[in-house]
């Protein structure tokens, strides 16, 4: 009996904490008259940077930064 509680116990544990993190911020998709639905980060974006309504949730993913390209320097 007491070898099962320990096997369940090893088990789920295992089921809990052995996953992948989660790597996907839950956004919603903001849609506005007259405009494509955009997937923002959150709720407050849409209704008041956009001025859209939320309506359901997305996998919102942050843009990435741009490189900033290095200038040459000149040797004479």
């Amino acid at each position: 009996m007491r070898k099962t509680y320990i096997l369940a116990a090893l088990l789920t544990g295992a089921v809990l904490f052995g996953g992948m993190p989660a790597k996907a911020w839950v956004g919603c998709t903001c849609v506005k008259l007259g405009s494509p639905a955009v997937c923002t980060s959150g709720p407050g974006e849409c209704t008041l940077k956009n001025g859209g309504a939320c309506v359901l949730p997305c996998d919102y993913q942050q843009p990435k930064k741009a490189n900033m390209h290095k200038k040459k320097s000149k040797e004479a």
